[in-house]
């Protein structure tokens, strides 16, 4: 759980919380190397999730460009990184467990085909009509 929690945030540092797989793997790489705090901190914050899975709670986004943290996302990373509330005793709770808003289903995808081809002539298109006309047309 905390590698997912170590994407949410290098997402959410990059512009527009978007970043190229490349550029991702590099940051992660980068992070995980770095030092057992930042390791650490990741596993508390983990702690207080233990069932998320980002791609399934529609936390980032993917497609062909990269990554995306979703607004779910955000907002999932904010609430983790609050700080626990204080009890009557002054005392923190020693976990506050924190899950991503409920999923709401999806609307089916639309499939959108471009068709890149060029049609082909009409029967014909390539002779002389009768009005003396060539058929040489750009399809």
């Amino acid at each position: 759980m905390s590698f997912q929690i170590t994407v949410l945030k290098v997402l959410a540092g990059h512009p527009g919380g978007r970043a190229t797989l490349s550029d991702l793997r590099c940051a992660l790489a980068i992070l995980i190397s770095s030092s057992s705090d930042w390791t650490n901190r990741t596993k508390r914050l983990a702690a207080r999730a233990p069932d998320l899975d980002i791609l399934c709670q529609r936390c980032v986004l993917r497609d062909d460009t990269g990554w995306q943290i979703s607004d779910v996302g955000q907002t999932f990373l904010a609430s983790i990184d609050a700080p626990i509330p204080m009890t009557a005793g002054d005392e923190q709770s020693l976990e506050a467990v924190v899950s991503p808003a409920p999923l709401r289903p999806s609307p089916p995808f639309r499939l959108i085909g471009v068709n890149r081809r060029k049609a082909a002539p009409p029967p014909g298109a390539g002779s002389s009509t009768a009005s003396g006309l060539v058929g040489n047309r750009n399809y």
